[in-house]
């Protein structure tokens, strides 16, 4: 058999220098200045394995997505910052949904660079479970599949993962490894959190990182149902939970073709792909489950510890302080400013998917008898155009802000070195940044009659638990109106109305509640009950609790309530 490395006798006339298969590999700027050669749609293996140069490329590829703006994943396949952008046909149409995103994106990638892939093609569930997706104590590899030379096309593949992956893929406990799932669990580190990294919700939702910034704040790419593709934080909103469950980060094991034989033209063909098991990756742990202490038991995962520097850590924290080098620290006004931004990126992305809805005519369309079996977990319509997952990690972030937002008053009243800040008026600050970057986002709509309404950061704030995840409702009711004068132009019948105010208490719920029955009749959401929401939401009002805290400086006793209630109540300075 001829060296995996070998290279033809004349490569540059038998196939584009971009995936030649050559010792030195080109970089990102070759690539960039290659793609333009059309790369044909059959998948070609040209190397047997991914050296530490293609996980860079691969990352490179990401960030340049990232960076790029692109608002759905076929805008971002074909967008010039994808340096394989011209080798595909302009009629040629990219989707993913946020399972299928991290494969589609690993795949495009392996197929344009002539690299191997693989994949998970079934898994079982490990015990009994409603939906495979949401299995309590995960579930395990049954087949995969190889991916070889002449196989299949690259546009196929796409296809076919589409087909193939869904968030059950990514539920599974860090220490199986026979047969190997496609990801594993990596030590929280500088080099292994990196562009690349898919982290896994087990509230069924995936992200793929494409930056980690110095400070340590992980940046992310995901897509949705609906083609969308959006950018956010790492935070929060992608919850811890038991290891069989497979939560947090993975990143791709490393895969080897062995046994194929090279053609004349460079390519591999046949053999079989080796999948390393978890000793046999050098980064492998499971820390991120169980903590850098001694290891507790599955059952007893939420007992482990974080410590870093002698320090024990809140999770989150720690893995800022170990991205960020070891230190973990805060500028305050940065972190006002990156949150009210982000913020208002998701009320515009939720714009996206709201106009979508409402260009299928789901409005139009009369209430189902019953909710869906669960509203977060479904398919068909319900799952492409509602919006019940995407609103309650929106009301997340913002209930973040608020959180965080008291955090960093406290650490100032308390001289925390931790925080970042100069000013001598951290509440005074964090106020101006607020209402600078609130008032910079605005959201127009247009009304069921086709008149045209903006809103303000702070409005839709305020109507943040008011608005609506039912597409079957009217557009002012997907963004909240109350006022009897905005709502003239719905034309909701009074079953639909009747229908809203019935879903208030699941609008209140910022938890996703996959394992709920939730199949519910208009009638049956109005007695209180498991999977039916809960009575009051939670405080994001961080105006309001800036204004309270006016006066707060180091070194002085916190705020009564008195005191707050009159602080908040006197006129701004």
């Amino acid at each position: 058999m001829a060296g995996a490395q070998e290279a033809p006798a004349n490569p540059s006339t038998a196939f584009p220098s971009a995936l030649a298969p050559v010792d030195q590999r080109p970089d990102a700027q070759q690539m960039a200045t290659n793609a333009t050669v059309f790369v044909p749609s059959t998948y070609v293996v040209r190397y047997d394995r991914w050296t530490p140069e293609d996980e860079r490329g691969f990352g490179e590829f990401l960030a340049a997505i990232g960076d790029s703006g692109c608002r759905t994943v076929n805008d971002c396949l074909h967008n010039p910052a994808n340096p394989f952008h011209a080798s595909d046909a302009a009629g040629i149409y990219f989707h993913s949904d946020c399972a299928d995103l991290p494969y589609v994106l690993r795949a495009y990638y392996a197929w344009k660079r002539g690299l191997p892939f693989s994949y998970v093609s079934a898994v079982t569930p490990r015990g009994a479970t409603r939906d495979i997706r949401y299995t309590k104590d995960g579930n395990e590899v049954v087949e995969r599949h190889d991916v070889l030379t002449g196989s299949v096309s690259g546009y196929e593949l796409l296809e076919t993962l589409r087909d193939t992956i869904s968030s059950a893929t990514y539920r599974i406990h860090p220490d199986l490894d026979d047969p190997p799932p496609d990801l594993y669990s990596p030590a929280i580190s500088v080099k292994s959190i990196r562009p690349g990294t898919v982290i896994y919700d087990p509230n069924g939702h995936l992200a793929t990182i494409y930056r980690v910034d110095p400070d340590g704040r992980i940046e992310y790419i995901d897509a949705h149902p609906d083609n969308s593709l959006t950018r956010g934080f790492y935070d929060l909103r992608f919850v811890r939970s038991r290891p069989g469950m497979g939560a947090g980060f993975k990143n791709w094991r490393p895969m080897t073709l062995v046994g194929g034989v090279r053609r004349d033209d460079g390519a591999l063909v046949g053999g079989h792909v080796e999948i390393a098991r978890n000793k046999d990756i050098p980064d492998f742990s499971d820390e991120q489950y169980f903590g850098n202490g001694p290891r507790p038991t599955d059952s007893d995962w939420a007992s482990g510890v974080f410590r870093l520097n002698g320090e024990i850590m809140d999770y989150y924290d720690f893995v800022r302080a170990v991205l960020a080098g070891g230190k973990l620290q805060f500028d305050p006004l940065k972190e006002m400013h990156d949150m009210v931004v982000s913020n208002c990126n998701d009320l515009h992305y939720r714009a996206d998917a709201v106009n979508l809805a409402l260009a299928a005519g789901l409005q139009n369309r009369p209430e189902p008898e019953r909710l869906p079996p669960n509203i977060y977990g479904t398919e068909g319509d319900w799952e492409t155009y509602s919006t019940p997952s995407r609103d309650a990690r929106l009301k997340t972030a913002f209930k973040e802000l608020r959180d965080q937002t008291e955090r960093f008053v406290r650490m100032y009243q308390a001289g925390d070195r931790k925080l970042v800040y100069k000013g001598d008026d951290l509440v005074a600050d964090l106020l101006a940044i607020y209402d600078r970057d609130a008032a910079a986002c605005t959201l127009t709509y247009t009304r069921s009659d086709s008149t045209r309404l903006t809103l303000t950061y702070e409005e839709m704030r305020r109507r943040l638990f008011r608005m609506s995840f039912d597409p079957y409702q009217c557009v002012e009711r997907r963004w909240g109106a109350a006022d009897p004068a905005e709502l003239s132009t719905c034309h909701d019948d009074a079953d639909k109305q009747a229908w809203y105010a019935a879903e208030q208490n699941l609008r209140n719920q910022i938890d996703r509640t996959y394992d709920a029955k939730m199949d519910f009749t208009r009638g049956e959401l109005l007695s209180p009950g498991p999977g039916k929401g809960v009575a009051a939401p939670p405080d994001i009002d961080v105006r309001a609790w800036l204004m309270r805290m006016r006066g707060v400086r180091p070194g002085k006793p916190w705020p009564s309530a008195q005191d707050a209630t009159a602080a908040a109540l006197s006129p701004e300075k």
